[in-house]
């Protein structure tokens, strides 16, 4: 519990950079049938994995939350608490990922017990569906209050897809919400920017909402009903603006443009231009994804576009996306900013749920887990029913290195490429994909042995499979650091036992002459 503790600590610290994207696709939209949801946390702290068995509990058992400003809560137990990964999936094949939003900071009430984080474990330890998650959050917040800023869940088991958007009430009690099911066939993402706009008031299979959700904005002056527009809950809760928009509608639009390009979605709406249409809710890709398209639109710095951040001479000379933060600045009383890609170096860890109705829970459910940065990490296989994870993923301290650790081995490799990242990159990308590709091609092999098992027999085999590929990624990682580190030194590249030096790029010198031809120019 006390480790627990400091991982709620930690995230929320870290969630205040206000970072995360989701994406969801239902199984309509997806090669395989299966429903996928897409968590991305960012945020600069590490992560430990860990595994909750299911348990019984007494009547009248309770539990203890405190709230931001230090208030200590109880919140009934029930009866049965299921099996749960880390706080990210369960034994009955439920997932749950969130990006905060903020919205209106006057709703945020600390001083109530049950933060997002705590929404979503809890859904996952007592909920079997999407609907019944749901149910779960908003029962909770409806009797003990909620005590986090704007935020949107995506919540998935293998037949469904939800949105959920909740703000709380600034003292009054309760919060305000509503849950979109995602239409099968069609896919969405979010990225700190609430969504959901109109919504249907009449159509409970695919339309949930608070009672309160119009009238308490009609109560605070957010909205007005004779002004002869229609409700929108994210223009209400979470008005945008040109720089919110250009931090979290860019990763949405970049998303929908890769998975739609038939579509043509336009930048106006992330450039935050006055009059832009904004971009749907759902949108239908181009073709069924599968597991590696769904890996690859999250990993994204804009490549190929006007915003291309691996583009001299903001990327410097090797071509290097990423940007320290703070990504916005003021000079001479204007403002600026880097764009914020969907890959960055920010990401503490990222998961792809994936969850198939025509096998059983235990199989059918599963998430392909990486550390760090999407753009050089590596997923591999976790499945909903293991009793354990590799030793690697629930070790590590953010304030002291440690090989032992896979977040630490993970932050070496990509922060070296930063030296010189074009070229390092391609080794560790090719790392990558031999692993992801091995994993996903035995992956029906796998099953298939598992499927001739039972029980305790089937849970402990999937358990070894899991560790053995988390190990086995770990351990690559630990030996590509060390060959980054031999064949990257003092400017040189070795290979094939030469040691050869390689200029600046072109372009980059080019560029540099053209600042300042003299400076460097040599006689006359």
């Amino acid at each position: 519990m006390k480790q627990f503790m400091i991982f709620l600590l930690a995230i929320f610290e870290a969630t205040t950079l206000m970072a995360c994207t989701n994406i969801l696709v239902t199984k309509g939209a997806s090669g395989d049938k299966a429903t996928y949801l897409v968590y991305l946390n960012d945020g600069e702290w590490l992560y430990h994995l860990n595994t909750t068995a299911a348990a019984d509990h007494p009547k009248g058992d309770s539990l203890t939350f405190r709230s931001l400003n230090g208030k200590k809560f109880k919140i009934h137990q029930v009866a049965h608490t299921y099996a749960i990964v880390g706080f990210q999936i369960n034994e009955h094949q439920l997932a749950i990922g969130e990006t905060t939003f903020t919205g209106r900071t006057s709703l945020w009430d600390k001083s109530k017990p049950l933060k997002y984080w705590d929404l979503m474990r809890l859904a996952l330890l007592r909920a079997r569906t999407a609907r019944e998650a749901i149910k779960v959050i908003t029962s909770l917040v409806e009797t003990y209050g909620y005590g986090s800023e704007g935020e949107t869940f995506s919540i998935a088991d293998p037949n469904e897809a939800w949105l959920l958007e909740m703000v709380g009430t600034g003292g009054e009690g309760g919060a305000i919400w509503v849950a979109r099911r995602v239409p099968d066939g069609m896919i969405t993402a979010h990225a700190n920017h609430s969504r959901i706009g109109t919504f249907p008031l009449d159509d409970p299979e695919n339309c949930l909402y608070s009672k309160n959700v119009i009238s308490f904005a009609v109560k605070k002056g957010f909205y007005d009903p004779d002004a002869g527009k229609p409700f929108a809950f994210n223009n209400v809760y979470d008005p945008p603006s040109p720089e919110h928009l250009k931090y979290t509608e860019t990763r949405v639009w970049s998303i929908f443009r890769r998975a739609a390009p038939s579509q043509h979605f336009s930048m106006d709406y992330n450039r935050g231009i006055a009059g832009a249409k904004p971009y749907p809710l759902f949108i239908k890709p181009d073709k069924k994804l599968n597991i590696k398209d769904i890996f690859a639109l999250v990993r994204d710095h804009y490549e190929g576009t006007a915003l291309d951040m691996t583009r001299i001479p903001e990327a410097g000379p090797f071509g290097n996306p990423n940007r320290v933060r703070p990504l916005d600045w003021q000079t001479d009383s204007a403002d600026y900013s880097w764009e914020r890609p969907i890959s960055t170096y920010n990401t503490a860890f990222s998961f792809v749920a994936q969850l198939r109705s025509y096998l059983p829970d235990d199989i059918g459910g599963l998430i392909w887990f990486g550390e760090d940065d999407t753009y050089t990490n590596c997923y591999f296989p976790i499945y909903c029913s293991v009793s354990d994870v590799a030793a690697p993923y629930k070790i590590g301290d953010i304030n002291h290195y440690s090989t032992k650790s896979a977040w630490w081995a993970f932050n070496f490799v990509a922060n070296y490429a930063n030296l010189r990242y074009q070229k390092m990159v391609k080794d560790i990308r090719k790392v990558q994909s031999e692993l992801e590709n091995r994993f996903i091609s035995q992956q029906d092999s796998i099953e298939k042995i598992a499927l001739t098992k039972k029980g305790d027999e089937r849970r402990n085999f999937l358990t070894e499979y899991s560790k053995s590929a988390g190990m086995e990624v770990y351990q690559r990682w630990l030996s590509l650091g060390n060959q980054l580190i031999t064949k990257y030194n003092d400017g040189y590249i070795k290979e094939n036992g030469h040691i050869r030096a390689t200029p600046y790029p072109k372009a980059w010198r080019d560029f540099i002459i053209h600042y300042n031809y003299k400076k460097h120019k040599i006689g006359k």
